[in-house]
């Protein structure tokens, strides 16, 4: 995912080529719409490794896919169905050091997110926006942002965008490591705190919109 990088107004523009129409160039007034085969990110000036986009501007030439909402497989059978544990993807069911069950079922549910985007032709590379759905482990008063925060970095916005090197990024308290897959993409991102997911035992849901190159 290559392109240029502009600083207007305190916003750093990128501008993704491999789109149909070849590479593309960033236009003169970039508060003009986006040009038709045209993804324009939007992210924070002056950082190298900003986890999200500040939003992202898509051209009417662009092909899109929404991918449904995607929760956890059940991986871990020897746990009760319906419970958090059964969703953790770890063989036995056991969490690495410092790895709370919200991470362990973020890494999951990106795994899974992962498997419908090759379906269609995509890449997690291909994420443009991303909604996130995140509910209260079992005796916790507050969703674990943190957790699902460092299940995200494993697979996005993990490449600084000016030397293009891969980031270490944490597994819960482990020292900093490769991710598990390299991707440079920060796509336009919120995440909820829900009350519960259509799932019983899911804590973490997510859905997507990619774009076709």
């Amino acid at each position: 995912m290559r392109g240029k990088k502009f600083i207007i107004g305190g916003v750093a523009l990128v501008t993704l080529g491999g789109l149909s129409g070849g590479a593309l160039a960033s236009p003169k007034n970039t508060k003009a719409k986006p040009k038709p085969t045209e993804v324009r990110v939007a992210l924070p000036a002056g950082q190298s490794n900003p986890s999200i986009a500040n939003g992202v501007g898509v051209g009417h030439g662009v092909t899109t896919y929404t991918a449904s909402g995607t929760g956890p497989a059940g991986s871990n059978t020897s746990a009760p169905a319906g419970t958090p544990e059964r969703y953790i993807g770890f063989p036995g069911g056991t969490l690495p050091p410092g790895v709370t069950i919200t991470e362990a079922q973020g890494l999951n549910a990106l795994e899974q997110l992962g498997a419908n985007l090759k379906a269609a032709g995509l890449t997690p590379r291909d994420v443009i926006s991303m909604r996130v759905y995140l509910a209260n482990p079992p005796g916790e008063d507050t969703a674990d942002f943190a957790g699902w925060n460092r299940a995200y970095r494993q697979f996005y916005a993990n490449v600084d965008l000016n030397t293009r090197k891969v980031v270490k990024v944490p597994l819960g308290t482990a020292p900093p490591a490769d991710p598990m897959y390299a991707n440079p993409a920060r796509p336009a991102r919120v995440a909820l705190e829900v009350e519960n997911l259509p799932v019983a035992g899911w804590l973490v849901e997510v859905e997507v919109v990619a774009a076709y190159r």
